[in-house]
C-alpha cells in the first residue's frame, strides 16, 4: 500500500483554548517526530482505582465460571489483583487467553476512555472530531508467561490495510508501576516516519502474535535497532502515548506480580478504523456539540450487539458451537501474514478453516 508519512508526522491545527491535561507544544512535537510521548503523572491513583476494581470484578467472574465448570478447584479469593490470575493460570493453563478472548469491557474502562483530559490530548493529535477505535485491550502480563509477552510489531499489522491512512493514537495505561523487570514497553523511535507497515511473520513461540524482525525494521523503516530503541518505564498514573505505525514490544515479566495494563485508542470518526469485526468507532467528542456525551444506547450497541459475529470472525467458527473454555486464540490478522512457525493456536485456525 502507498506510504502515508504525513498521517503520522503532521499534527492537526492545535486548539486555541488551553484545556486540562493537554500536552505541551514540545510533547506534541515529540509525538509526531518520534512517534511516542510519555507523560509520567497524567492520572492520580484515585482516578485509576475504579479500573483496578473493575479488573478485580472481571477476574472474579472468570474464576466463578472456571470453578463452576470444574476447571479449577480453588477460586483463590484471598489473592489480590496482582497474584490471583497467576494462580488460576497455573491450575488451568490458558486462563489469561480466556480473559483476553472474552473482551468484556468494564464501565470503569469506558469512563476512562472518555476522560476529559484524555480527550483533550486526542484533540491535539487527531483533531476536534474524536471517536473511540473499536480495538481496546486489557492485558494481564503474568510472570514468566510467553503468551503475554508481545514481540516487536506495528499496530497496523493487526488491522485492515485500509486503515494505514488513519492516525490511531494509543494510550497505554499500566495499573501499577511498569518497569523493565515486570515487562514495560519498548518503542523504536522514529520508526513511524515513513508511514509504512513492514512485513510481519507469525507466530512467536507459543503465542498468537505476529512480529516484525529487527532486520526488516532496519531495511523497511530506516531505523537503527542499536540506537533507536527506547525503554519506557511508566509509573502508576502515567500514560504512554504511541501511534499505530511505530514498532513496539513488551518485555518479559520477571517479577512475581501481574503487570496489568489497558490500551485505549481513538481516531477521526470519518477515517477507516481497521477493525475486522462489525463494531464501528463510537463518537466521543464533536465540535458540533460542545456538550456531547456518548449515549448509553451507543455504548450498548458498540459493546454488545456484535459480540457473536466478532467471536465467529476471531475464532474461524461460523454457525458452529463455540467452546467457552477454548484457550486457543486466532483471528484474521493471522491470514494477512505468512505463518512461518506453527503452534496450537495456528493449528486450531487451520482446523477451523478445514485446511488440516
Amino acid at each position: 500500500m502507498e506510504a502515508c508519512p504525513e498521517v503520522y508526522t503532521t499534527p492537526p491545527v492545535q486548539p486555541k483554548e488551553h484545556k486540562p491535561g493537554q500536552l505541551t507544544r514540545e510533547q506534541v512535537k515529540q509525538f509526531f517526530d518520534e512517534g511516542f510521548v510519555l507523560v509520567k503523572d497524567f492520572f492520580t491513583p484515585e482516578e485509576l482505582q475504579p479500573s483496578r476494581d473493575g479488573t478485580e470484578e472481571l477476574v472474579d467472574a472468570l474464576a466463578e465460571r472456571l470453578y463452576g465448570a470444574g476447571k479449577i478447584k480453588n477460586k483463590y479469593r484471598d489473592a489480590d489483583l496482582f497474584t490471583r490470575l497467576t494462580m488460576m493460570e497455573a491450575e488451568f493453563p490458558g486462563t489469561c487467553a480466556l480473559l483476553l478472548k472474552e473482551g468484556k469491557i468494564h464501565k470503569a474502562y469506558c469512563d476512562l476512555w472518555v476522560n476529559d483530559r484524555l480527550l483533550n490530548v486526542m484533540e491535539q493529535l487527531v483533531g476536534p472530531e474524536i471517536a473511540g477505535n473499536p480495538l481496546w485491550n486489557l492485558r494481564p502480563k503474568v510472570p514468566s508467561n510467553d503468551e503475554t509477552t508481545v514481540p516487536w510489531h506495528q499496530d497496523n499489522c493487526y488491522t485492515l490495510p485500509e486503515s494505514l491512512g488513519s492516525l490511531i493514537p494509543v494510550a497505554w495505561i499500566p495499573l501499577l508501576d511498569a518497569t523493565t523487570e515486570n515487562g514495560c514497553m519498548q518503542v523504536v523511535s522514529r520508526g513511524h516516519r515513513k508511514g509504512v507497515t513492514a512485513d510481519h511473520v507469525g507466530v512467536v513461540g507459543g503465542t498468537w502474535y505476529v512480529e516484525v524482525l529487527e532486520e526488516e525494521m532496519e531495511r523497511t523503516l530506516g531505523v537503527n535497532i542499536k540506537t533507536d530503541v527506547v525503554t519506557c518505564e511508566v509509573p502508576y498514573g502515567g500514560v504512554l502515548f504511541i501511534n499505530n505505525a511505530i514498532p513496539h514490544r513488551s518485555l518479559p515479566n520477571k517479577t512475581e506480580q501481574i503487570r496489568w495494563s489497558l490500551d485505549l485508542r481513538w481516531q477521526d470518526p470519518d477515517k477507516p478504523s481497521g477493525f475486522w469485526g462489525k463494531r464501528r468507532p463510537v463518537l466521543m467528542r464533536t465540535a458540533k456539540d460542545p456538550n456531547y456525551k456518548v449515549p448509553q444506547n451507543e455504548w450498548d450497541k458498540f459493546f454488545n450487539a456484535d459480540r457473536g459475529s466478532e467471536l465467529e470472525m476471531s475464532t474461524g467458527l461460523s454457525g458452529k458451537e463455540v467452546d467457552e473454555f477454548d484457550t486457543t486464540v486466532h483471528g484474521p490478522w493471522l491470514t494477512r501474514w505468512p505463518i512461518v512457525r506453527h503452534n496450537r493456536h495456528t493449528r486450531a485456525l487451520l482446523l477451523q478453516q478445514g485446511n488440516v
